[in-house]
């Protein structure tokens, strides 16, 4: 079993080179779904064409689509670029809902943190009370009052 942990926007999958490098003739590479092979219709057909030529087959078992056949290298094509449209579709929808936000005046994206918050939180630690509590007593996430604290450099008095 091969894996990559990567944003969709990162190119660098080195499961999925590790992957193409270890197939071997008569294998079949099986995913859960198209779209988690290729970032685009265009990379996905290339990575399908580059399997046929190694005689690997592709099975993708949520569009249950196998390429061993005429047939299923025909669903495959049409899958593929439904996918693509889909994808891009959700981009575009992405882009008219950021500019109609900002059309309305509000700043899409995460709201900066309020540092007079982050101070009495941090004071709060040094005092000696959790950073989980702190975060809760002033309306602040756990997460970001333990970052704060780390980069701070900021330690609790012992109990």
């Amino acid at each position: 079993m091969f894996t990559d942990v990567r944003s969709g926007k990162s190119m660098d999958r080195p499961g999925l080179t590790e992957l193409l490098a270890y197939a071997r003739k008569g294998d079949t590479l099986a995913v859960v779904r198209l779209d988690r092979l290729g970032r685009s219709l265009a990379e996905l057909i290339s990575i399908v064409e580059k399997l046929k030529v190694r005689d690997v087959a592709l099975l993708s078992l949520e569009e249950k689509i196998d390429t061993s056949s005429a047939a299923g290298e025909l669903i495959f094509h049409v899958f593929g670029a439904i996918a693509h449209f889909e994808r891009r579709l959700i981009a575009e929808r992405t882009k008219d809902g950021i500019a109609a936000a900002r059309a309305r005046g509000k700043l899409p994206g995460r709201q900066p943190v309020d540092v007079d918050k982050v101070q009495a939180a941090l004071r709060l630690v040094e005092a000696g009370l959790s950073p989980t509590k702190a975060a809760s007593q002033l309306g602040l996430g756990r997460s970001t009052v333990y970052r704060e604290v780390a980069a701070a450099g900021v330690t609790r008095k012992a109990s």
